[in-house]
């Protein structure tokens, strides 16, 4: 439950005004939560001035008072860091510290996510990628018989062939021209019962393993293989009715970029 103390509540009303769904009203002077309509979104502990609300079902540890010089970022720098980042594939042999992956992790963990049903969660590969690797690759080479038994489609008919050849690399040689996981020491599998949330954890994951001076790629072809296999569940501990939403391979890059690179003009409408 969410609480108020009311030694410490000044009644100025800032998280009545703040509760999206009206579940904070004003009693003798001071807020008091009825924890009735509450999704425990948390705005009212972020917005109290003198700490006095708090809650039993989160560690209050997690709760950081705002300092401008810890918290905000130069837009300019933001920007530039966006526009730098680059998909990577090529990665040094070098496993990943705990507590980087950890700290990406928390960035995913504390992205906002639909009515704060924060139902995202994480799965880390490190000892199990080879296995992962066969399962997801037999599986695309799967598909790729179907697709070119049954579709004109050139783009998937030139999706079907490199499938193909990448199963076909893998068993000549596990370690040859790992065009899946990029020989990666860590996958992290992003899971929720939300495409959205899901996608805005692993976008905000992302910065983090790029300022942590680690790279990634999203592999696209890893959540295709998953969708219509599920020993690729059943293997990684993921219930079926839950969704993958991204496969983040990542790792130290073993490549230098240079400078940013041009895109296509936004597609703006003004209303």
């Amino acid at each position: 439950m969410f609480s108020v103390d009311i030694k410490k509540c000044i009644g100025c009303a800032l998280c009545i005004k703040d509760c999206f769904v009206n579940d904070i009203e004003m009693i003798d002077t001071h807020a008091s939560i009825k924890n009735l309509n509450c999704f425990k979104c948390g705005h009212c502990i972020a917005i109290c001035p003198v700490g006095a609300i708090s809650t039993d079902e989160y560690n209050m540890s997690d709760v950081i008072e705002y300092e401008k010089k810890s918290f905000d970022i130069n837009p300019e720098n933001l920007l530039n860091f966006i526009k730098f980042r680059r998909t990577i594939r090529q990665f040094e042999n070098k496993d990943i510290e705990k507590d980087k992956i950890l700290k990406i992790i928390e960035a995913g963990r504390f992205t906002q996510t639909a009515s704060n049903s924060q139902d995202t969660s994480y799965i880390v590969v490190q000892k199990n990628i080879q296995e992962l690797k066969k399962l997801a690759l037999e599986s695309l080479n799967r598909m790729a018989t179907q697709i070119l038994d049954n579709s004109t489609s050139p783009l998937f008919r030139r999706y079907a062939k490199l499938w193909i050849q990448m199963y076909k690399n893998y068993i000549e040689d596990p370690n040859k021209e790992d065009r899946l996981f990029f020989n990666a020491p860590l996958i992290i599998v992003v899971v929720s019962d939300s495409q959205v949330n899901g996608a805005l954890a692993s976008s905000n994951m992302e910065l983090m393993i790029n300022s942590l001076g680690l790279g990634t790629v999203f592999s696209g072809f890893f959540t295709k293989a998953s969708e219509n296999n599920p020993d690729i569940k059943e293997f990684l501990g993921i219930a079926p009715e839950k969704q993958i939403v991204t496969c983040m391979v990542i790792g130290y890059p073993s490549i230098k970029y240079s400078r940013t690179v041009p895109r296509k003009s936004a597609d703006i409408s003004w209303r």
